[in-house]
């Protein structure tokens, strides 16, 4: 009996399985005249139907296992020929041999290739232990070959099924695998970058140490000795040097990537409250060149087309919760 609304597969087949496999054959005509005839007929047909549907629970129940699957089905086949007390089976597939119970290779055989993926993988072969009667192929039925060739093809298709899901079990281990080594990974990768900033940290209070316990007292000596006219060289590079240890050029350099350092040095000049003439004289440039630093400075810190005083935009800090991070 088939499912409504799909002729092809009868009550119970898992949905996976391949129905197109042109079983069981029409009865001929003239068994309609012998009963006992059709009723052999019948059996047979039956036995085919079972043996199809048993190879069906057999997928489902060894899903994951091609040689399980095997090693069962190859003890289902004998039931289904014609003769079963005196038939065994063998199945051949990528190097590894399944037999039936009872199993004896003889002369009077049939067979059937098994392909995978289009090549050649195996044979599924049923023996007759003792001679029979001839019939459509040796003593083997039109019907029996039929079977055996649509339990060869059927085997392919689960095998391939079974090996892809395998594969996929095996490409989510690995991912999973590679997945907490890179969590691992990421977690040493932080710890590294906080030793870092910590060592930074530690690099810049020396630095600052240094330079207030050696160098500031020596420039204070410098200036009093040099003429008033001089002394505010003098107060430019204690003010470079403070601000060289202070948080400002370094944050402004980390955050602020656009900018190359000869703005930056620009930057600290104005915010130290100097005038466009006087960072030319320091830095040994015309003030045209100053004016064109000013506008990339201020294009590159978000200030164009607004009324924003520079020197007061970069004491206040704004900058860092403003300027764009090119």
């Amino acid at each position: 009996m088939n499912r409504p609304g799909n002729p092809a597969r009868p009550w119970g087949v898992p949905p996976h399985m391949d129905t197109d496999l042109r079983l069981p054959l029409p009865l001929p005509e003239n068994l309609e005249r012998d009963p006992q005839k059709l009723e052999v007929a019948l059996l047979e047909r039956i036995k085919e139907l079972n043996c199809m549907y048993g190879m069906a629970i057999l997928a489902e129940r060894y899903s994951d296992s091609i040689e399980d699957f095997l090693q069962s089905l190859v003890n289902i086949l004998p039931p289904s020929w014609q003769y079963p007390d005196i038939t065994c089976a063998r199945i051949m597939f990528r190097g590894q041999t399944y037999k039936s119970r009872d199993f004896r290779a003889s002369r009077w055989r049939q067979s059937a290739r098994i392909a995978m993926y289009g090549e050649h993988a195996g044979e599924v072969e049923v023996f007759y232990k003792q001679e029979r009667p001839a019939h459509d192929e040796g003593p083997f039925l039109k019907e029996e070959r039929l079977l055996l060739d649509a339990v060869a093809e059927q085997i392919g298709k689960i095998a391939a099924r079974i090996a892809s899901e395998r594969e996929l079990r095996e490409l989510n281990r690995q991912l999973t695998v590679e997945r907490e080594a890179l969590h691992e990974a990421n977690l040493a990768l932080r710890a590294i970058m906080a030793r870092i900033e910590e060592e930074k940290l530690d690099i810049s209070r020396s630095i600052q140490a240094n330079v207030d316990k050696a160098i500031m007292p020596v420039l204070h000596a410098m200036a009093l000795e040099l003429p008033e006219g001089s002394r505010k060289y003098v107060d430019i590079l204690r003010s470079s040097l403070v601000e060289i240890t202070s948080p400002f050029i370094n944050r402004l350099s980390r955050e602020v990537l656009s900018l190359t350092p000869t703005e930056i040095r620009i930057c600290d000049l104005i915010r130290g409250g100097m005038r466009t003439k006087e960072i030319a004289q320091i830095q040994g440039i015309s003030e045209a060149t100053v004016n064109r630093h000013r506008e990339h400075i201020r294009r590159k810190l978000g200030l164009v087309n607004r009324e924003v005083n520079l020197a007061a935009f970069l004491q206040s800090g704004e900058w860092s919760r403003q300027a764009p991070r090119l």
